[in-house]
């Protein structure tokens, strides 16, 4: 592929050119897997070409954790290639938290993993949520501040709270007359309301916490959008069963 500018030769396709300092497409759509993920670079609607990275996961966990960060570590490196104004990305949930650790654009996830690339194209033109630059452990916040589930409960907080649409989580107080799970800690965000923000619940055994979270999304609508997010990633997390 050549720049679309000076028309300078780019080693790979949708690459930012460094001849004439122009970027050749300014979108990407990343569709992961734990042993693949694959970039479509866009161009407006375009398709303008694609690049597929590839590991092998490994066994034992210590190593395992320094592959995966090398898998997303190359996969943001291609990202940083073509400095595009948007990044989407589908799939494995454990690579896309660390492709987000280590990317410098915001990544933003598709919730129609069949047909990603076609869920990114239909959607130009809707407004773009506001994205929070709030670290996820200073996004916790109000009067009450036990959650239930110890090292679970931290962790669906942890989930919800790294999202990027997501302003602020409020932990409510704790309800131990519910129906007894034998399942564990489990979560679920429930629908939006009018201005797009939701609830955590969380369910330990018979213990149940109501916990807000505050959105930048604008409407029922946009805030629906937020809550199939949250929810796919507390199932991704196994914090949540699937349907």
């Amino acid at each position: 592929m050549n720049c679309r500018r000076c028309e300078s030769p780019l080693e790979r396709p949708g690459d930012y050119c460094l001849t004439c300092d122009t970027a050749n497409c300014d979108t990407v759509v990343v569709s992961v897997a734990r042993e693949r993920a694959t970039l479509t670079m866009l161009a407006d609607e375009d398709v303008v070409g694609e690049f597929t990275v590839t590991t092998v996961p490994e066994d034992d966990d210590e190593r395992g954790v320094v592959e995966l960060r090398n898998f997303a570590g190359l996969v943001a490196d291609e990202i940083h290639r073509k400095r595009p104004d948007e990044v989407f990305v589908a799939g494995e949930h454990a690579v896309i938290r660390e492709i987000r650790a280590q990317a410098h654009h915001d990544v933003f996830r598709v919730r129609d993993e069949s047909d990603p690339v076609g869920s990114v194209v239909a959607r130009r033109g809707e407004r773009t949520l506001e994205v929070v630059k709030t670290a996820p452990a200073e996004k916790l916040g109000g009067s009450h501040t036990t959650l239930i589930g110890g090292r679970e409960g931290r962790k669906a907080i942890g989930v919800v709270a790294e999202h990027p649409h997501v302003k602020k989580v409020v932990p409510g107080p704790i309800d131990a007359g519910g129906m007894s799970s034998r399942k564990g800690l489990r979560a679920k965000v429930t629908r939006a309301d009018g201005n797009g923000n939701v609830r955590l619940l969380l369910r330990d055994g018979s213990s149940v916490q109501e916990n807000r979270v505050v959105t930048t999304a604008m409407d029922r609508e946009t805030g629906e959008r937020v809550r199939e997010d949250l929810n796919e990633a507390l199932r991704e997390s196994g914090l949540q069963d699937r349907d």
